[in-house]
Formats: C-alpha cells, sequence, structure tokens
C-alpha cells in the first residue's frame, strides 16, 4: 500500500515543527548544538521552527497525509554560492533562536562550506518521523517521491547525514559520499555529505 503525500502549508507549522522537534531531539548534532538536556529541551523547538519557517518561504515541506513524517527539501540553483562567508542567515538563526549560542551559528556556516556548487540540485535538508511510525519505511517514501521526480528530470540530489543509521538508509537510496566527513569542533560528531546522481529510466 502507498503512502499518500502532500505538500505542506503554513497551516501545518506546528505540526511540523513538533515533528522535528521529536525526531531530532536526541539526535548527535542537535545534543551537540544544545549539549545540556533542559537548555536542549527549552531551545530546541525554537531552532526547529526557524528551520522550518525558512522552507516554508524559499522551499517545500512534503507531509504524509497522515502528519506522522514529514521532509524539508530546497531547489539548489546551479549558481548558488559556495559557502559564502557574507551569508548571514546562520547569524540571523543564531540572533532569533539562542543568541548567546554560537554552535547555533557555526552549524550552518559549516554544512553551508561544505555544500556543492555549479549544479542544479534538491536539497534534503532534514526529513523526520515520529518516534512510534519509525521503521515503517515513511521516510523512504518520501524521499522516493521526489528521487523519482529528480530521475525523470536529470536531477542530482544532496543532504548531510547526520547519524551512522541515517547514513545506511540513504545509501540503501543510491547517496554516495560526497567529500571528507565534516567532524564538528569541540569532539562533536561527524556528518556525512551525500551526493546521489540521477538514475536513468530503463525504456
Amino acid at each position: 500500500m502507498g503512502v499518500a503525500i502532500r505538500t505542506a502549508g503554513e497551516g501545518d507549522r506546528e505540526l511540523v515543527v513538533r515533528l522535528l522537534d521529536e525526531a531530532f531531539h536526541d539526535d548527535p548534532v542537535s545534543g551537540w548544538v544544545f549539549p545540556g538536556a533542559e537548555d536542549r529541551r527549552a531551545k530546541h523547538p525554537g531552532l526547529m521552527a526557524a528551520f522550518t519557517d525558512i522552507v516554508l518561504a524559499d522551499g517545500r515541506i512534503d507531509l504524509t497525509e497522515d502528519g506522522s513524517a514529514c521532509a524539508l527539501w530546497l531547489s539548489m540553483p546551479a549558481d548558488d554560492h559556495d559557502g559564502d562567508a557574507e551569508d548571514d542567515g546562520p547569524a540571523q538563526v543564531r540572533q532569533a533562536v539562542d543568541p548567546d549560542n554560537e554552535r547555533v551559528e557555526t552549524i550552518g556556516r559549516l554544512t553551508a562550506a561544505i555544500h556543492p556548487s555549479g549544479r542544479a540540485h534538491e536539497y534534503l535538508w532534514m526529513i523526520a518521523v515520529a518516534p512510534g511510525r519509525q521503521g515503517e519505511g515513511l521516510g523512504t517514501a518520501l524521499i522516493e517521491s521526489v528521487l523519482d521526480r529528480c530521475d525523470r528530470e536529470g536531477l542530482p540530489a544532496y543532504l548531510e547525514a547526520s547519524s551512522a543509521r541515517s547514513r545506511k538508509l540513504y545509501e540503501r537510496l543510491g547517496f554516495e559520499p560526497a567529500g571528507p566527513v565534516l567532524d564538528l569542533p569541540e569532539n562533536g560528531p561527524a556528518m556525512w555529505p551525500m551526493w546521489r546522481e540521477p538514475r536513468t529510466r530503463k525504456a
């Protein structure tokens, strides 16, 4: 049975933020950005809200019809900047979410610096599945719906895996390493940049 997917709108904002907060609360990167448990409970939802607002404005959020999973995508143009040091987006997010926490800005700048440029592609920024629904194939269905379009249109796709578990899922979907592993500073966790070339459809 297929998974029904629709495009999220402004009315789905709180649902998407809650999904992201629940799915990424214990993620290694979220734990690095907010190392204190109490601090993370208080401020992590705000970071997920900032990400949601960025993608609602500039990208697309796919949502399963039952509201149990979502994927945040940005369409990146071929001439996108290459880790532009002048980009004030990460600083704005830090100011809005947690001005005293340098890591909120650092994570944005580090991922921007390794992001490939020169070819238009679809960027899977984040994908979240409700904790009680993980392992049912919902995340795979969300990703494959966009990868199918990428294959039809000849577009590559890119992401950064934030855990070894998610990296294995992306490898099964055709993603391959795209440069050196990003080791976050101060003994932080690893992030794996991954790239997928479009697959040629056989007649």
